[in-house]
């Protein structure tokens, strides 16, 4: 099987809650199936820590880190990344991103 990059803007009052959301939501929609093509195969999340920024520039960030096989996120099996996104409304959000088995 293959791989194929993701990014997803999530919400939260934490990180870990918003990844955990992410997870959660990806299984019901898609199923458990690790190949699924989602983050819901994802099992930890890595934070990148960066500036915040808008949603275009981290992503543009994340493809990036992508493109450059970054170590930290190149597993399709490993952690997800996180890259801080400026708030909304006061609540936190950020773009998880990185490669998934599909």
């Amino acid at each position: 099987m293959g791989a194929h990059p993701f990014h997803q803007a999530v919400s939260g009052a934490t990180l870990a809650a918003a990844f955990d959301e992410a997870v959660q939501q990806a299984q019901r929609e898609y199923g458990e199936n690790s190949y699924s093509g989602s983050v819901g195969m994802k099992e930890e999340v890595l934070l990148f820590e960066e500036p915040p920024r808008s949603r275009d520039e981290a992503r543009a960030r994340a493809d990036e880190l992508i493109a450059a096989d970054d170590e930290r996120i190149r597993d399709k099996w490993g952690p997800a990344g996180a890259l801080p996104l400026h708030p909304v409304d006061g609540q936190p959000h950020w773009l998880l991103f990185g490669w998934v088995a599909s």
